[in-house]
């Protein structure tokens, strides 16, 4: 058998660079303005924002603290309780019929689980490619009357409850207007036993009339009229007097409001 002869071949992989590259990022000057490294330029230009930010929230919050109302006064039935911003356009929705009363399940629970069910649900709900708003006509509706209704809501809030507020200039149904601080000074005045009779009249209006939470009444015939007056010791006057708080008969009343409109 005749002896062969062996030759070694070595056949170079072109998969496997033979020059070894450091693990750096590239340079992107060949690209400026376009591309930079996330690391640290990207990176540190965030926080430095994110620190501009933090510290003019800081200075913010020193220089202008938080308005603060007064205690809660459970004998002050002219507060009117009102939620923060964030909140108004919910709190008017409860005013509507058809979110309060027997129907306010629907309010506190059922539109606002759908609302927020339908933006969870929302990358299943629309599955489309697309990212031109005019291309996604169900989506770009759906968001727009969102934002729309929860803009009308809390306007509507706000200005009804700015409306209602005791002392607004706009207010035609309020109140009379609470007395200077002279008549409520005026420590001589005595009321008619008419009006010392009624003590759930004087738990807001003071025992002198001198007003507490409600308004000052010692001067009230040169505002109203008897007929006016009776209405509203009847009927209250929303949102700060309810009705009904009178006791006695309507003779009772109509001497009242006789009495009253003759303190001028």
């Amino acid at each position: 058998m005749a002896k062969q002869d062996k030759d070694a071949t070595f056949v170079g992989d072109s998969r496997i660079s033979a020059k070894r590259i450091p693990n750096i990022s590239p340079s992107y000057s060949e690209y400026p303005g376009k591309n930079e490294p996330f690391w640290p330029n990207f990176l540190l230009k965030e926080w430095m924002v994110a620190a501009v930010g933090l510290v003019a929230f800081l200075v913010l919050t020193v220089s202008h603290p938080s308005p603060l109302t007064d205690k809660a006064n459970p004998n002050d039935t002219s507060f009117i309780p009102f939620p923060d911003w964030y909140f108004i356009f919910l709190y008017q929705l409860l005013k509507y019929p058809w979110a309060s009363g027997d129907w306010v399940v629907i309010g506190i629970i059922g539109i606002p689980a759908i609302a927020f069910g339908g933006l969870m649900l929302a990358p299943w709900l629309d599955a489309g490619k697309e990212r031109r708003p005019s291309r996604r006509p169900i989506a770009t509706g759906i968001m727009l009357l969102s934002l729309v209704g929860i803009f009308y809501l809390t306007w509507a809030g706000y200005t009804e409850h700015h409306k209602s507020t005791p002392g607004h200039s706009g207010d035609s149904a309020k109140a009379p207007a609470a007395a200077p601080s002279d008549q409520k000074a005026d420590s001589g005045f005595k009321p008619d036993k008419l009006w010392t009779a009624q003590a759930n009249c004087m738990q807001c209006h003071g025992k002198n009339m001198e007003g507490i939470a409600g308004p000052n009444l010692q001067k009230i015939g040169s505002q109203l009229d008897a007929a006016q007056i009776e209405d509203i010791i009847k009927n209250g006057k929303p949102p700060a007097m309810p009705g009904g708080m009178f006791k006695g008969s309507d003779e009772d009343i109509k001497k009242l409001a006789e009495y009253m409109a003759s303190l001028k």
